[in-house]
């Protein structure tokens, strides 16, 4: 799939803008701090229903302004979608595909893209939380009912961590504490679907993470990634915790044994919890262990190592977002990546993202960026499309009578 056009009101720096988009390579090229990167988070946001630079939508809205709009004509094949979201700055968000109302979270069923900045260094060198929502965006991706299991667990985990702060502070044991089952029961119906449904992609992910580490590096070393369970001993949040275990590398987790392990666990720290007042088991604590030649890449693997590691990553992610998305190629999205890359490199990753059906790219200098990716290029100065060096794609014209914003969806998230 592709992005034809894209448009934003009091989206970051952006009063307005329009740009038209081309299959293939896209380049948007300015100095650092005019809104390049601005335009391609915002397509991302469509995917993911976040940013990759903020923890919260409040950051995206123009400020003075109470909403932005995202708005992009999408293609599949022989199929033109109109996708909407409005980010509001207090209160639920609001989106709409082809002028109809729709939750939030149901855009990924229309939209698919893997994004790489410098900020997913992190997911090598920074803590687990990265990694998890890595997993879970993906997740929401390949299959979009997943967010709102996600969703579920979140809620379910913050009651349940309530009702422990409370029975911590009155000095409640266990045994007087019969509503504590039935969130255990919820929170492990909810959390046994995400564990299983992360173990199945980070399998999925390990052949892909192999080889394009091997493309990108230049070089043939052993990038695997394996899952960390809480629920079987391993948490990197607990000094107390034992070495951190899935199963054997041949046993793929199902919902059952998760479910089961996740309850014995519950089980077995009920007394800590009690204690702490915290849900201290479950996949809001597992991890992803990523290891280069037997070692862990966090702590072991050299700079230009773990750039390569987390470029693989994102590579593996679109292989497999292209292999089970029905919507096929994700849209590749590199936000000033290339000026961290020596010239090997930039050509390596170039030749690995170029058969994509889009690729969007964002660079402070033309030069950085390989030849093969310049084909379409779009200047952006201080929020303004200055220029626009190649044929473009026609934009959308609105559908008659048709709002600026999209109309309200009382159900939406």
């Amino acid at each position: 799939m592709h992005v034809d056009h894209l448009q934003l009101t009091d989206f970051r720096n952006y009063r307005e803008a329009d740009v038209d988009l081309a299959r293939g390579p896209n380049l948007f090229v300015g100095r650092n701090g005019q809104g390049k990167t601005n335009l391609v988070e915002a397509i991302g946001y469509l995917s993911t229903l976040g940013s990759h630079r903020v923890p919260t939508d409040a950051a995206l809205v123009r400020q003075g302004c109470d909403a932005a709009i995202v708005r992009a004509r999408l293609a599949h094949e022989d199929r033109s979608i109109l996708a909407e979201v409005q980010i509001n700055r207090t209160g639920s968000n609001r989106a709409q595909v082809n002028r109809a109302a729709i939750k939030p979270r149901e855009l990924p069923r229309y939209c698919t893209s893997v994004l790489f900045a410098p900020e997913d260094l992190a997911l090598v060198r920074g803590e687990p939380s990265g990694r998890r929502r890595m997993l879970d965006e993906l997740l929401g991706q390949i299959a979009p009912r997943m967010q709102g299991v996600l969703a579920d667990y979140d809620r379910t985990l913050k009651q349940r961590n309530t009702l422990l702060k409370s029975a911590r502070a009155t000095g409640a044991r266990s045994g007087s504490l019969a509503t504590l089952d039935v969130w255990d029961d919820r929170l492990v119906a909810f959390g046994a679907e995400i564990i299983a449904a992360r173990d199945h992609l980070t399998r999925r992910l390990a052949p892909f993470v192999t080889e394009a580490y091997a493309t990108v590096a230049g070089e043939r070393h052993e990038a695997t990634i394996s899952g960390v369970l809480s629920v079987r001993g391993g948490d990197p949040e607990d000094a107390a915790a034992t070495d951190p275990v899935l199963g054997t590398p041949d046993e793929p987790v199902t919902v059952a044994a998760a479910a089961d392990a996740f309850r014995g666990a519950l089980e077995r720290r009920r007394r800590d919890e009690l204690d702490r007042g915290l849900t201290l088991v479950g996949p809001h604590r597992d991890d992803v262990l990523f290891q280069l030649n037997g070692l862990p890449a966090r702590g072991y693997a050299s700079h230009g190592e773990s750039w390569s590691f987390a470029l693989a990553i994102k590579l593996a992610g679109a292989a497999v977002l292209r292999a089970e998305s029905t919507l096929g190629d994700p849209i590749i999205i590199l936000d000033d990546v290339f000026a961290e890359l020596d010239e090997s490199r930039r050509e390596r990753l170039a030749g690995a993202v170029a058969d994509y059906e889009q690729v969007l790219i964002t660079a402070a200098v033309f030069g950085d960026v390989p030849e093969q990716l310049a084909a379409h290029t779009v200047r952006i100065e201080a929020g303004t499309i200055v220029g626009d060096e190649s044929e473009s794609v026609p934009a959308p014209a609105p559908a008659p009578g048709a709002s600026p914003a999209p109309a309200a969806d009382p159900d939406a998230a």
